[in-house]
């Protein structure tokens, strides 16, 4: 059973294979992952790195706290992820209870005849 550590604090240039490295001297990784920004592609500047237990045991208390790239290493157990619950529907909808009113959905008006004037 392998066990999986957090690294946080790494310099937004690492990539998944200098994950790897960092780890290797303490044992066989078999899985190193930095968490990317969806929308940007840049690193959020930490990941994840699967390893046997007793060598996950002694990277932790290595690199716990080491500097690298200038950068302070936070190198721990990984937590469970906890299911997240469904988000909100968003905005921009305006209510859609009352019969033929077509408001829009920032309470401005709804349509408006164009052959009277606004005042």
């Amino acid at each position: 059973m392998s066990k999986k550590l957090y690294c946080g604090g790494l310099p937004y240039s690492v990539d998944d294979t200098q994950l790897k490295e960092i780890f290797a001297p303490y044992g066989e990784v078999l899985s190193a992952n930095v968490i990317v920004d969806k929308f940007s592609g840049r690193s959020k500047g930490f990941g994840f790195v699967e390893m046997e237990p007793d060598q996950a045991n002694a990277a932790v208390e290595a690199l716990n706290g080491k500097e690298y790239g200038g950068r302070n290493l936070t190198v721990n157990e990984a937590r469970p992820m906890t299911p997240r619950t469904g988000g909100g529907g968003g905005g921009f909808g305006g209510r859609r209870d009352r019969g033929g009113e077509r408001r829009g959905g920032f309470g401005g008006g709804g349509r408006r005849d164009r052959s009277s004037p606004r005042w």
